[in-house]
């Protein structure tokens, strides 16, 4: 089998009708749960969030620690990532599967079948591609997304929290696992999170990343003629509330092995930040937060008559499960 064969599988069988680009509208489209939840603004804090999630888990920390050059170009690796997520929710099928994100799968797959690590307690080496390490991470991403995005306001119900996860399989499909051993609803989510918390830490690692994260450099701010003492302005600060938002938006559990308040009242007050940040960047023009990609999912949509084709009837608001 074809590194693609997987993914046209899923498509063929989600897509079914669609046969030409304009018609096309991928591996999810317009009337997916996928498209209204990544449609949120607001994921620009998921991303955040599900980093500091990630590393708590002492040995995909380690593989990053140890491969990746991430201190270095930091909003570069943020970049390439955010084109990837977009290709495989907004692209077409052939840029979703055999084209742009599944050739950037493949190169990952490739890439981390060759790179390895050292267990920081074992001291054993481990492949960084493991099964275990990338379900670790796209839970942890696509769990981030969701939560986010429905604490933050979008209204969702229990099954639609439910179909985004058996959705986002597909997307799982992408990067080699296979969709089975993925969970695919909200409780599966949460009973994931219970069985891994027991190999979840603080280390050394994820100390060094959360801080980084909490304070990355700010390009070209050194220019910047408000700069404040230790490179504190208007850029950090933004920034810095971000972060908070974040952190807030956490477990529970992963907020304490952070040195965090686990009370019911950082949950409320990270909510409400959300839901401000929600609504302050909903008020900007979408021309100026939709990329390319997305802008020509829309047209695809326009054009097949579905652009304002509803999910689902949603009677009431559902929380996303974080273990």
């Amino acid at each position: 089998m074809t590194e693609a064969d997987g993914g046209h599988r899923a498509v063929d069988a989600a897509a079914g009708h669609r046969s030409t680009d304009t018609a096309d509208l991928g591996l999810f489209g317009p009337d997916s749960v996928t498209w209204r939840v990544h449609d949120e603004p607001i994921l620009i804090v998921a991303g955040l969030r599900s980093l500091y999630l990630q590393a708590l888990h002492p040995r995909a920390i380690a593989g990053v620690a140890q491969n990746s050059h991430y201190r270095t170009d930091p909003f570069g690796r943020l970049m390439r990532t955010s084109i990837y997520v977009a290709t495989t929710v907004w692209g077409t099928t052939a840029e979703a599967n055999a084209a742009e994100a599944n050739a950037a799968a493949a190169r990952i797959r490739r890439l981390h079948a060759r790179l390895r690590a050292t267990d920081p307690a074992t001291g054993a080496e481990f492949r960084i591609d493991e099964p275990e390490l990338l379900r670790w991470v796209h839970v942890t991403e696509v769990e981030s997304f969701l939560s986010t995005a429905t604490r933050a306001g979008l209204d969702l119900t229990a099954a639609e929290i439910d179909r985004y996860y058996a959705e986002q399989r597909r997307s799982a499909e992408l990067i080699g696992l296979d969709p089975a051993s993925v969970p695919g609803s909200a409780a599966e989510v949460a009973a994931y999170y219970r069985a891994v918390r027991p190999q979840l830490r603080m280390t050394r690692d994820a100390a060094d990343t959360a801080l980084f994260l909490t304070a990355p450099p700010v390009p070209g701010q050194l220019s910047l003629p408000w700069r404040i003492g230790l490179g504190f302005g208007p850029p950090r600060l933004a920034y810095l509330g971000v972060a908070a938002t974040a952190m807030g938006l956490l477990p529970a559990w992963a907020r304490r092995m952070y040195g965090g308040p686990g009370l019911p009242t950082t949950d409320v007050c990270a909510a409400l930040s959300a839901r401000g940040l929600r609504l302050a960047l909903r008020a900007v023009p979408r021309s100026l937060v939709e990329g390319p990609i997305r802008q020509a999912a829309r047209r695809r949509a326009e054009q097949a008559g579905r652009a304002d084709e509803p999910v689902s009837p949603r009677p009431r608001p559902a929380a996303a499960a974080t273990g």
